[in-house]
């Protein structure tokens, strides 16, 4: 709320650009591909009205559903519409059971800042400005805002995704515990070639208020016009954001010397060298988000759910673990997490010691 009044924004092309651009630096190496972000963005505003409100201005007898991409965005025959976005919505709606009066982002990201806009559009359904976590993250369990805590609680997840012409697209309608159905769901992943498009969790407005990441959607677009203004000086660029989350610094910046990935259950997993200023080497892991930032001298500087970002210095953005290319030059930056908006999926210990397990590094 702003002065008393409930925030009521009607996207436009500029907010939507901002909207994607700062997404990607929350996105942590992980939210999705920045430019399918941007077009899509785009053709959200193009199709309808994107509505973004606070979460005070839905009706408590309705509920807030999650809107998410869940997959691995190196994967190569990842095939996702729009229209699959808006059959996984639509199937949410049939099978749900509950009113819908909001769609929020599983996450902040390239891409996955704009989760529901398309569904927003062309079903009218408001945007809240409260995503289920205000930085991108793995698992669905992250992304979930720890409803997998309450007893009894029956996740409904619906997930659409796949090229029709290879024999890969998937329909999914999945009930159960919340971590069964979000592994169902990422093995739905797998079979539609690495990518779907996923509506989940209807929440109280509540439950959403106390537990998601209130906020972080207008935080992006606030992060997204520094970047639009600042683009030819990233160092310029980095000074405002970091002020602007009140912490934060640039590590080091130099080449990227070597990449390795793979794609393993649905995820994208690996390493990064990048060579540093003083023969400084700096190891970045990531498991679709980068997880850890270490030195040649064995400091960490970052730890997720801590924000270690990469910024391409000659783009002046924000690159994903699946983008980053070797001879790439870069300049790392981590923000600790106490200055992030963090849903509750990722403030719980236990979620978190799978990072160790995946990356092979110890918290």
């Amino acid at each position: 709320m702003y002065g008393g009044m409930l925030m009521k924004i009607k996207v436009d092309r500029r907010i939507a650009e901002a909207a994607v651009l700062g997404g990607a630096f929350f996105g942590g190496g992980g939210g999705g591909d920045l430019n399918l972000g941007l077009k899509h963005a785009k053709l959200a505003v193009e199709l309808g009205e994107v509505v973004i409100v606070d979460v005070e201005s839905v009706p408590k007898d309705k509920y807030i559903a999650t809107a998410s991409m869940v997959g691995a965005p190196a994967a190569k025959e990842r095939y996702l519409l729009p229209a699959h976005a808006i059959k996984s919505t639509e199937l949410f709606m049939n099978v749900a059971g509950v009113p819908l009066g909001g769609l929020i982002s599983s996450e902040n990201g390239g891409y996955s800042t704009i989760n529901g806009w398309i569904q927003s559009a062309l079903l009218g359904i408001p945007i809240v400005d409260a995503p289920a976590d205000g930085r991108a993250h793995p698992t669905g369990v992250m992304g979930a805002m720890g409803l997998h805590k309450i007893p009894g609680y029956i996740s409904v997840q619906t997930a659409v995704g796949g090229s029709k012409e290879k024999g890969r697209y998937v329909e999914a309608i999945v009930r159960g515990s919340l971590e069964r159905a979000a592994k169902m769901i990422r093995e739905t992943a797998v079979q539609a070639g690495g990518l779907v498009a996923v509506t989940r969790n209807p929440a109280t407005p509540d439950y959403v208020k106390e537990n998601a990441a209130v906020g972080a959607l207008s935080q992006a677009i606030k992060v997204g016009r520094i970047i639009q203004e600042n683009r030819s000086d990233v160092y310029q660029m980095i000074g405002e954001i970091t002020e602007y989350l009140g912490a934060g610094k640039i590590i080091d910046s130099g080449k990227v010397e070597e990449v390795r990935l793979e794609t393993r259950g649905g995820f994208d997993i690996g390493r990064i060298i990048v060579g540093g200023s003083t023969n400084t080497k700096y190891e970045v892991t990531f498991w679709n988000e980068f997880m850890t930032v270490e030195d040649s001298k064995g400091r960490r500087h970052g730890t997720f759910p801590d924000l270690i970002v990469m910024i391409d210095i000659q783009q002046g953005l924000p690159l994903t673990s699946a983008d980053v290319k070797k001879g790439d030059k870069v300049v790392l930056v981590v923000i600790p997490r106490e200055y992030l908006l963090l849903g509750a999926g990722v403030r719980d210990p236990e979620i978190l010691k799978q990072i160790g397990e995946i990356v092979g590094k110890i918290r």
